[in-house]
């Protein structure tokens, strides 16, 4: 099992933004994404292959409001951009839990191939 602290991921509705007919990563999505590739570099992760469990605690750095599915995207698609699995459609198990405020915000991930699922 492989467990990473991250920062807290943008929301969906952050994460994209239209420039004309064309739909971009927005600039607070590619600053994620940059961290999570710098931590995953900085650890060596080698790319994990097969079936994947994945949990995440999400501790939001305040107490607005916020849908815990709206952070998902950003966070897998940022993981997998940064080598660690090949495609977001390995995982077949995710657990989310929100968690308590962090100032600052946080996400712990931990992940773990799957045997026979």
């Amino acid at each position: 099992m492989i467990e990473l602290e991250l920062p807290f991921p943008p929301s969906i509705n952050h994460y994209y933004r239209r420039v004309g007919p064309r739909t971009l990563i927005s600039r607070e999505g590619r600053r994620f994404r940059k961290k999570v590739c710098a931590t995953l570099a900085f650890i060596g992760v080698k790319p994990m292959i097969g079936q994947l469990h994945m949990e995440i605690e999400l501790y939001p750095p305040d107490h607005r409001r916020r849908d815990i599915d709206n952070v998902q995207k950003a966070l897998l698609d940022a993981l997998q951009h940064g080598g660690m699995y090949a495609d977001d459609s390995q995982i077949v198990k995710l657990n989310t839990e929100k968690r308590g405020v962090v100032p600052g915000g946080r996400t712990i991930v931990r992940l773990e191939e799957v045997q026979n699922a």
